[in-house]
């Protein structure tokens, strides 16, 4: 029983390693990940997968690892929902990058995001340039959010499947 335990909190503790890893290296990467991302994710879930069942590859290590992932996940969700403060640490805040067409450079700089991405963001919704944008908003999720006509216009992303579906329902 205290081999399962271990599998427990070595799963634990690396499943905490990681949210510390991914939010110290920045938001804006879990709303665009490019084929880099991809990749860097499945390389380091393979390198920690040791780290976590140790050398136990049976069924019950991974059942007993899946199920203390599952459980770490849905207790930290937990804590987060009743602990702003935290969440606010674990997750970050959003971040204002315009306000009344004015960009806010510092913060772009502290986001690393280039002045492309942010255009290339206020297309996706719509807007032609980043005079019209009254507001843009780093979102916790790393997804830019964009409102322009004097407040009145927000826009969502739409993603390309959505845009098929549409075209066949219209013709």
């Amino acid at each position: 029983m205290s081999h399962y335990v271990e599998i427990i909190v070595r799963c634990v503790g690396i499943y905490l390693f990681m949210i510390f890893a991914i939010r110290l290296f920045g938001k804006k990467e879990l709303a665009q990940l490019s084929v880099i991302d991809l990749v860097f994710i499945l390389l380091i879930s393979n390198s920690v997968q040791n780290g976590m069942i140790g050398p136990d590859d049976s069924w019950q290590g991974a059942v007993t690892a899946a199920l203390a992932l599952f459980l770490a996940n849905h207790t930290l969700k937990l804590f987060l929902f009743s602990n702003k403060k935290a969440a606010s640490v674990l997750q970050g805040d959003p971040v204002m990058l315009i306000l009344n067409g004015n960009i806010i450079e510092e913060n772009l700089r502290k986001q690393h995001i280039q002045i492309t991405e942010l255009e290339a963001a206020a297309r996706e919704h719509g807007v032609s340039s980043l005079n019209e944008v009254n507001l843009a908003v780093l979102e916790t999720d790393g997804n830019i959010s964009i409102l322009s006509d004097d407040f009145q216009k927000k826009t969502s992303r739409h993603r390309k499947a959505h845009k098929i579906i549409s075209k066949n329902e219209q013709g």
